[in-house]
């Protein structure tokens, strides 16, 4: 056997083609298997689950595994998503590919064209020098530096746009660690902590996300009720601070940075930020133009002739202006991590997929019935439990919606006051800590190349499962003291 033989026989990747067969064979499986039972809702409604929902799951698991275990790049599994709905009729190819320019998906590219702007001129390393002077050398200090700023700035702007902000400064930051592009714990959890963060403080405010003015709705046509901007923030606000400072705990646990401090970096931050100089025009420029999209998207909440604008269509306006005045080139446009943009259209089709065909619908119910005599408290836990995972692999609005429906109708026969179930909900959909997919800031971390989707799910466990410990405890302590109602008797 010659050389060539042994290299191409030790280099080959049995684990990669074992992961590649598992998504395939949960696929094949599960399309191929009988008709599943229908799920039956607490009043006794069924719910028959079709050919193409139930092929929905099978793509769902196919999809869950690949992703995992990064068997291909993970762009080119969400173009699988698409291809395995077209070639197996689970949704019409026209269907599955527009979602793949789903307004949420351009309004990530345009968080990512304003990291861009923010990096080619400079504000960047503006900012992370203003950061590193206020927080110090301790590397444990600068994670939580990065962590409290992230979650302070998803209290003011989308969550996606709050990492894309922050990206760049911790990607400034990071080149002063001393390790150049390389992987370290320090890495992966500059980079972990702050998707963890945009998402536990975009679940305070109405401005974080989407997800809450959209349940918000959601609970006002169910129930009749209103959720105010004050009112929701008076509730999540402690859930939402707690989680951020624990996140920063369980990474100084898990990923211990390798130095204690960065030697120098006062003095080294101090000669960087001298030699920036005075802000320069295309700074000032850059500056206005997010204000101008953060307060526009602020007034959505409170002006009503501003709600019928499209926040892609907002953010997207920036990156016009940007290029319209030289501000980017095409160099820029080419430089972009177009793999991140595919992966999170994949989640948006799969989300659409599962949600259009039944499938999550009947996985809702069936997950849901399970719990309907259980006591009020396992019930509440099970529905935030579901949303949680949902929310991993679907869009958390969509999680919300099939879950809210079921859980409200439950929640009346078990005597529980609707609040909690809605408040329930928005804590663990704006908190995916598992996937990659579950949320843009998710995708935005990974493009640091510090971590792989398999170390994301592996350190997001942990916070999860405290993350739902935490809202036992607000369940029972922190929301009634507010004043939240809890049971209906």
């Amino acid at each position: 056997m010659t050389d060539d033989h042994k290299t191409d026989k030790i280099n080959f990747d049995w684990k990669r083609v074992f992961f590649i067969l598992l998504g395939l064979g949960f696929f094949f499986f599960i399309y191929f298997s009988p008709p599943w039972k229908d799920a039956v809702d607490p009043l006794g409604k069924a719910f028959s689950l079709s050919k193409e929902g139930k092929a929905s799951i099978a793509l769902f698991m196919l999809a869950g595994t690949w992703w995992v275990f990064e068997v291909i790049p993970i762009g080119l599994t969400s173009i699988a998503i698409g291809v395995f709905q077209a070639l197996f009729a689970i949704r019409s190819a026209k269907d599955a590919f527009r979602d793949f320019m789903d307004p949420s998906v351009m309004f990530i590219f345009g968080s990512i064209v304003v990291g861009l702007a923010f990096t080619k001129t400079g504000l960047t390393r503006r900012l992370a020098y203003k950061m590193l002077e206020i927080v110090g050398e301790r590397t444990g200090m600068i994670l939580l530096g990065s962590c409290l700023i992230t979650g302070g700035l998803s209290l003011f702007m989308a969550h996606t746009a709050a990492a894309a902000t922050v990206f760049p400064i911790l990607m400034s930051i990071y080149a002063l660690y001393g390790e150049e592009d390389k992987p370290t714990r320090f890495g992966k959890a500059l980079f972990i902590g702050m998707a963890y963060s945009a998402g536990a403080g975009s679940v305070i405010s109405m401005l974080g996300s989407a997800r809450a003015p959209a349940a918000a709705g959601m609970f006002k046509e169910f129930t009749g009720g209103e959720v105010g901007f004050f009112e929701l923030a008076k509730y999540m606000f402690p859930v939402g601070m707690i989680m951020v400072l624990l996140v920063w705990v369980v990474l100084m646990i898990f990923l211990k940075p390798e130095k204690k401090t960065i030697a120098g970096l006062k003095e080294q931050v101090k000669r960087l930020s001298s030699e920036l100089g005075p802000l320069r025009r295309e700074e000032k420029f850059v500056i206005l133009c997010v204000i101008g999209v953060v307060i526009t998207m602020s007034l959505q909440s409170f002006v009503p002739a501003f709600k019928v604008l499209d926040r892609a269509a907002i953010m997207l306006v920036s990156t016009l202006l940007f290029f319209i005045f030289g501000v980017l080139t095409i160099e820029e446009l080419e430089g972009i991590p177009w793999n991140i943009i595919l992966l999170f259209s994949g989640a948006m089709s799969i989300g659409f997929c599962l949600w259009q065909t039944g499938g999550a619908q009947w996985i809702a119910i069936k997950w849901l019935a399970l719990f309907k005599e259980a006591h009020w408290a396992v019930f509440v836990l099970s529905i935030a439990f579901f949303v949680l995972l949902m929310t991993n692999f679907i869009m958390n609005v969509a999680a919300i919606a099939i879950s809210l429906p079921v859980a409200l109708v439950t929640a009346s026969y078990l005597h529980v006051a609707p609040e909690v179930v809605l408040y329930a909900s928005l804590v663990t959909a704006g908190m995916p800590f598992l996937l990659l997919i579950g949320a843009a800031p998710n995708a935005i971390a990974y493009a640091s190349g510090q971590f792989t989707g398999g170390e994301f799910f592996k350190y997001g466990i942990v916070p999860s499962i405290i993350l739902m410990i935490i809202l036992a405890v607000a369940l029972f302590t922190i929301w009634p003291l507010l004043g939240m109602p809890i049971l209906t008797r």
